[in-house]
């Protein structure tokens, strides 16, 4: 029986810390709706969070951005060799950001970021086929990012970033296909963990190559998220196995991947803006997920091996009037998740997505961002095969699952 709590509690933990893999693309209204670009762009305070090397390139000496993006997801999964399917359920998410750049001198700025890239939350109905896998996910995730810049001259920048993350998940499974207290409810355990921090950097180059074509280079360092005497809870356990389902605490540890972004813009003429980004992450960080409980369960060790993805960004931004900029975009992003080791924590596959948004200039200081995005995923047949029953033998879990998501985010920009 504690093999089964092993094998209860080794596929979950922080398994959706970020989005496809687990990370969301949705840190800037206006690079959003220029299909997430940014890393050679720096035309807002946005740049604090796309690469800081962007900052002193700013006309303004002070500018500020925030936004807030709705999102809807949903997944839905069937199996043709039972027919059982189900649907998420899950509530609207709101991703915000706030950015603040202020040049000192003509040489040296500063800024602060503040945003969510990694939350989410997946609700699967209760006692679905894959409860023994997953029935909630609740992950929220805030990053701090005091930021610096120097230009060294009209040609060249650099930028650093201490990114400071904060946050917490709360995930529940069913022990198994079938366990039940005396009254019939499905056995389960519960887990919570929160207030989990760590440090990592946010470094940024760029160059303007010519009056028309700037570059720029984003590196993200690997942050190591470490929980550690956390929640675990047991509940609706038959009275015959309660000495051996008792709440305890666990410790666990999972990276948010290192991020290498190269990005170029080019400006075709007066009004319009080309930009292309291409993203490398080091998914292969995320090997296995480590789970070490506070009493006599012995350590788990549970399979993930995540390849590392290459991410595909373009977008185009064109300044209409004085009054209106428009911008459209797409991406391609690639899935982390290997064949065999497809988990309905993050059932996705590769991803495309269409991007449009807009901004009203009130004024030469005041304006209003509006974006919007969509994703189009096809049915991915897949399945996870490392779960194991309780006498050790290994019981593949596989389906279909089609998931969908769609957003529109508001921001404001002040400059002064």
């Amino acid at each position: 029986m504690k093999k089964l709590v092993l094998l209860t509690v080794s596929c979950c933990a922080f398994g959706t810390a970020h989005s496809g893999g687990y990370r969301a693309a949705l840190q800037g209204q206006k690079a959003l709706g220029m299909g997430h670009t940014g890393v050679a762009l720096g035309e807002s305070a946005e740049t604090v969070f796309f690469n800081p090397a962007g900052m002193p390139l700013l006309e303004e000496k002070a500018s500020f951005t925030a936004g807030v993006t709705l999102v809807s997801s949903d997944i839905e999964y069937y199996s043709s060799e039972t027919n059982a399917s189900a649907e998420t359920d899950s509530p609207i998410s709101t991703p915000i950001n706030l950015y603040y750049s202020r040049k000192h001198s003509e040489q040296l700025s500063y800024g602060l970021g503040i945003y969510t890239p990694f939350g989410s939350t997946v609700e699967w109905p209760a006692d679905w086929a894959g409860s023994h896998l997953v029935n909630d996910i609740n992950l929220a995730a805030i990053f701090v990012q005091p930021t610096i810049a120097w230009k060294f001259n009209d040609r060249y920048s650099i930028g650093f970033g201490l990114n400071y993350a904060n946050g917490g998940v709360e995930f529940d499974r069913n022990l198994n296909t079938s366990l039940t207290n005396d009254n019939g409810d499905r056995s389960k355990v519960e887990l919570d963990a929160s207030g989990v921090d760590a440090f990592g950097a946010n470094l940024g180059f760029m160059a303007n190559v010519s009056e028309k074509m700037r570059i720029g280079v984003n590196y993200r360092s690997e942050i190591m998220l470490k929980a550690k005497g956390q929640s675990a809870d047991f509940k609706n356990i038959p009275d015959s196995l309660a000495a051996t389902f008792t709440d305890t605490t666990f410790s666990a540890e999972i990276p948010l991947p290192a991020e290498l972004t190269l990005g170029l813009s080019y400006q075709y003429d007066d009004k319009t803006t080309v930009a292309v980004d291409v993203n490398f992450t080091e998914w292969s960080a995320y090997d296995e997920l480590r789970i070490d409980f506070d009493n006599d369960v012995p350590t788990s060790v549970n399979a993930r091996g995540y390849e590392d993805t290459t991410t595909f960004r373009v977008g185009v931004q064109h300044h209409r009037n004085d009054k209106w900029t428009l911008r459209g975009g797409l991406y391609y992003d690639q899935s982390p998740v290997v064949s065999g080791l497809f988990a309905p924590e993050t059932p996705r596959g590769d991803n495309s997505a269409l991007t449009i948004g807009a901004t009203y200039h009130r004024n030469p200081r005041l304006a209003f961002d509006v974006s919007a995005f969509t994703l189009l995923s096809g049915e991915v047949t897949n399945s996870y095969d490392q779960y194991a029953e309780s006498d050790g033998t290994l019981s593949p879990f596989g389906g279909t699952y089609l998931s969908s998501a769609s957003g529109i985010g508001f921001g404001v920009s002040y400059n002064y």
